[in-house]
């Protein structure tokens, strides 16, 4: 049997691979108090924090109960803390702490470094289209996901 599309088989190769790339950036450029994973929700926190888990879940493509154990961590090492909302007293929202503004350039400066490779010979107008596609593709996949979890249920 042959598959003829491997995009799926592509992008996961391209996760993989580059994920130990971008944890070699890091290394090298002295950041090795948190992993690539917690750096993506670093990452989310540094377009906005005090925010919800649920937008920050929303934000990263992890579920909760994942996010929740990372959040733990990332708490614990003094990065982030959970406070209550002051507009829902269910809500618990994620707010940097101060311990982050040492770090969030330096994060800059290797995101910078693993988009040049990532994109090394692209023209913008093909990186452009590329992202807008993946965009169509994560909208696409999103929904499969909500309709399987609501199949679930």
């Amino acid at each position: 049997m042959r598959i003829e599309r491997e995009g799926g088989f592509l992008m996961a190769k391209i996760h993989h691979i580059s994920g130990r790339v971008f944890a070699r950036l890091l290394k090298l450029h002295g950041i090795e108090e948190f992993n690539p994973a917690q750096g993506r929700i670093m990452f989310a926190l540094w377009q906005g924090d005090d925010i919800p888990i649920q937008t920050l879940a929303a934000r990263t493509a992890l579920k909760k109960s994942t996010l929740t154990s990372m959040l733990d961590r990332l708490e614990k090492d003094g990065w982030i803390a959970r406070v209550p909302s002051p507009d829902d007293r269910r809500s618990i929202l994620v707010r940097l702490t101060e311990k982050h503004r040492e770090w969030q350039d330096r994060y800059a400066a290797v995101s910078a470094a693993m988009n040049t490779r990532f994109y090394s010979g692209l023209h913008p107008s093909e990186i452009d289209q590329f992202e807008e596609t993946l965009r169509r593709i994560l909208a696409n996949v999103t929904i499969a996901e909500e309709s399987l979890d609501r199949h679930d249920r």
